[in-house]
């Protein structure tokens, strides 16, 4: 909330700075037009500041998240231009309307001539300001919050490795026991350590083998198949050379994750369905399941979980990927295509 209250005050102070100093710092010019005090001279600051406050944040809440940090870079300059030349065009109309007529006045005071470069280069001095401000700010704003997701993601990731060793021998023993004695608990045992592992060492890293995601996915997956009740249907397929590309970590695991969590109930009829694929540098993945009945807390930690990584596909991938989720009364499909790096 100070935060709020801080950048508010940041902002209030800027808008002042860029348009009441050159507006004071010309104010003789304006009295020469119109010599009451308050009269004439409002509508040129009203309307001036209405065109570079909505400019600002037009680009900033819109075209810049949109546009230009989805490398749409010929839409985003377009737009921005069709921006302008709107609110250049709506203001001229509001000064024709006016008694602040350009005409009129250029006629009663031919001094204007010889100021008007003056003029306009001063507007334009201050709209190419207003643009680039906003377009830093965007960016920075954009760069604190990745930033911040990946110390997050850092400190969930440290947090998990209390004592790991410690962890992983006393798995190891276990395995050790169970190996002669029950090979299906220590086949679980074995897979359940290497997701483990690839969890720890793979989340400290901004890119990590694909071949190595698919792997983790494969384990998660006979995990479940083992668990699972064996009336539920589960069909997953991987195609394609994974090993020469690199992913996002833990990127498509949500939804796999999500298709368990939604689909899977053993009084219910089940179908879960997982395809894999990679084609040059396409990587496609389609998961789909039947819905059935589940904790109200386990469906809405699995929304929140879909939320992070529709954010993180918009900052990891922009303009790179394609996620479609389709929910039907009796089904959940999510469809995601992704150009790798």
């Amino acid at each position: 909330m100070r935060s709020k209250l801080f950048v508010l005050k940041i902002h209030i102070i800027g808008w002042c700075l860029l348009i009441l100093v050159p507006f004071l710092s010309t104010r003789q010019v304006y009295q020469s037009i119109d010599h009451s005090p308050f009269g004439l001279s409002l509508i040129p600051i009203f309307v001036i500041s209405v065109v570079l406050i909505t400019i600002f944040y037009f680009n900033y809440f819109f075209l810049i998240p949109k546009y230009l940090f989805t490398k749409r870079h010929q839409v985003y300059f377009s737009l921005l231009l069709a921006a302008i030349l709107t609110a250049f065009l709506l203001s001229g109309v509001v000064f024709y309307i006016s008694d602040f007529n350009p005409l009129k006045i250029l006629n009663n005071n031919p001094i204007i001539y010889k100021i008007r470069p003056i003029i306009k280069i001063n507007g334009l001095l201050m709209l190419t300001i207003s643009i680039i401000t906003s377009t830093l700010l965007a960016v920075n704003n954009r760069l604190k919050q990745t930033e911040a997701e990946k110390f997050s993601a850092q400190i969930a990731s440290l947090k998990s490795q209390i004592n790991p060793h410690f962890l992983f021998n006393t798995l190891n023993s276990i395995y050790a026991t169970a190996i002669d004695t029950s090979p299906k608990a220590a086949d679980m045992l074995d897979k359940l350590s290497e997701m483990m592992r690839y969890t720890m060492k793979g989340t400290q890293k901004d890119f990590v083998s694909l071949e190595g995601e698919v792997n983790y996915i494969g384990n998660y997956i006979e995990l479940q198949k083992i668990r699972l009740d064996k009336e539920i249907k589960l069909d997953y397929t991987f195609k394609g050379n994974f090993s020469a590309h690199q992913i996002a970590p833990m990127l498509l695991m949500p939804f796999i994750e999500n298709a368990f969590k939604h689909g899977v109930n053993a009084e219910q009829r089940s179908h879960v369905k997982i395809e894999l694929i990679i084609e040059e540098n396409e990587l496609h993945l389609l998961v789909s399941n039947r819905k059935v009945e589940m904790q109200k807390e386990t469906s809405e930690q699995s929304g929140l979980g879909i939320e992070n990584t529709k954010h993180r596909l918009q900052l990891t991938y922009p303009a790179k990927h394609l996620l479609s989720i389709i929910e039907t009364e009796n089904d959940f499909l999510v469809s995601l295509h992704i150009r790798l790096k």
